[in-house]
């Protein structure tokens, strides 16, 4: 889809990129869209590259992505599926580069482990712990980052809480991205 320019409707809170900074950006600021990628906005603006939660998206004249709508503590029958909560991570976008965390290679590890059992013995749910790194140690929007992936993990029947923890061991490299990613970033 092509870069769009918009005027914001309202004040909108954004995270600047790549510092990780939180800012407000005011009722009528002129923005270009760059990317519409797992349910979040990467926009540019004369003051930098930004990302807006698509939760904000009215803020742009756009509908809410289905993906920010998704409501955490689905009822479920069963431990959540891991195929499940790798279709949730693939929706987790950096916002400076077109490729979803999975297949950048930055999930190095997904655990899933059953809580404290109901009276009746059965688990009150799961909860998910992910080790996940980023393209370089000094990224800022490593947070924002993790935070959306958490969120969408917990949008998976039977997930009642997760963590994902940033950690630097092993050090990541293009090595790590899947086939599929470096044909979307060209490098294959």
């Amino acid at each position: 889809m092509p870069e769009e320019q918009r005027q914001l409707t309202r004040a909108v809170d954004a995270t600047l990129i790549p510092q990780g900074d939180a800012m407000r950006l005011p009722q009528g600021e002129v923005v270009t869209i760059t990317h519409r990628l797992g349910g979040n906005f990467t926009v540019m603006t004369h003051n930098g590259m930004f990302r807006i939660k698509g939760a904000d998206a009215d803020a742009l004249g756009e509908s809410i992505p289905e993906a920010a709508t998704e409501s955490a503590g689905a009822s479920f029958d069963g431990p959540p599926t891991d195929e499940k909560i790798w279709e949730q991570l693939r929706s987790v976008y950096d916002p400076e580069i077109p490729v979803n965390i999975v297949d950048l290679g930055l999930i190095y590890t997904m655990e899933t482990e059953a809580l404290s059992a109901n009276a009746d013995g059965s688990p009150c749910g799961y909860h998910v712990k992910v080790a996940m790194t980023l393209t370089a140690p000094g990224c800022g929007m490593g947070p924002a980052i993790a935070e959306d992936a958490k969120t969408r993990i917990e949008t998976v029947p039977g997930v009642k809480e997760a963590t994902v923890d940033i950690v630097w061991d092993p050090p990541w490299n293009q090595d790590m991205i899947s086939e599929e990613g470096k044909m979307q970033l060209g490098l294959v």
